[in-house]
């Protein structure tokens, strides 16, 4: 609301203390308005209005939908990643990435082509999901060993040491979703 009201006020060649005055507000008020820092009452934005010559429906038709955050990774385009188990036929691709200071997730699309019979222990915070595209293993988790095909998912904690015991039918593919609590850091 407030960018729609600098723009019409911008557009006029008004000052803040013009368009304040009209509107019987306080020029500071009007600022704050304009940047966002406060949520006016609706007498407050129709004054505004007025005071810009416009009405309600006017400034409203200036808003636009907030920008969206969602991400669209196309097949095939997720970043390759080296993570521990790459050198081992291991292929991961981040589907997404957080933005900002601290990561809450890692979703990844693991490709396992390599029969190889030796796998690393994995240990890292947060939660894990495991789901089944194609191919079938037996993954472990802590002590126990679970066999996983297309359709399963397997959901446990990334704390215990975790990993492919063995690979059943390749080629192996499936998605692996980390969520990191509040007091978690993402391990690369």
């Amino acid at each position: 609301m407030g960018a729609a009201i600098r723009r019409l006020r911008s557009a006029q060649g008004l000052t803040l203390l013009e368009v304040a005055e009209r509107a019987e507000i306080s020029a500071a008020m009007l600022s704050r308005l304009e940047t966002g820092a406060v949520s006016p009452s609706l007498e407050t934005i129709a004054a505004v209005a007025v005071a810009l010559g416009a009405d309600l429906p006017t400034l409203f038709r200036g808003l636009q939908a907030q920008p969206s955050d969602a991400q669209l990774v196309r097949k095939g385009e997720g970043l390759e990643v080296v993570r521990r188990g790459t050198k081992r036929g291991h292929t991961y691709h981040l589907l997404a990435s957080d933005r900002g200071p601290r990561k809450t997730f890692e979703p990844f699309l693991v490709t396992l082509n390599d029969k190889s019979e030796i796998f690393p222990d994995f240990e890292h915070p947060g939660t894990e999901m495991i789901h089944m595209l194609e191919g079938s293993l037996r993954y472990r988790h802590g002590s126990e060993s679970y066999l996983l095909k297309p359709g399963d998912t397997l959901t446990f904690s990334g704390e215990v040491p975790h990993g492919p015991q063995s690979l059943i039918k390749l080629p192996i593919r499936f998605l692996s979703v980390i969520v990191y609590g509040e007091g978690d850091q993402a391990i690369k």
